[in-house]
C-alpha cells in the first residue's frame, strides 16, 4: 500500500493565470470566443437563410 493522500493522486489541470498581454490564458479566452462568435454566425444563417454581410445590407 501506499501513503498518497487523495491530493497526490487526483489528476494536475494546467489553469493558466488571467495576466494581461500575449499569454495562454488569452489566447484560451479569445478562442473561446471565437467558437462562440463562429456558431452564432451558423444559427443566424440558418435561420435567415442569409449570410453576414447580406443580413447587414452590405451585399
Amino acid at each position: 500500500m501506499s501513503t498518497e493522500t487523495a491530493n497526490e493522486r487526483e489528476p494536475k489541470i494546467y489553469r493558466p493565470e488571467p495576466a494581461l498581454g500575449w499569454t495562454a490564458y488569452a489566447e484560451q479566452i479569445n478562442g473561446r470566443f471565437a467558437m462562440i462568435g463562429f456558431i452564432g454566425l451558423l444559427i443566424l444563417e440558418i435561420l435567415t437563410g442569409k449570410g453576414l454581410l447580406t443580413w447587414m445590407g452590405i451585399l
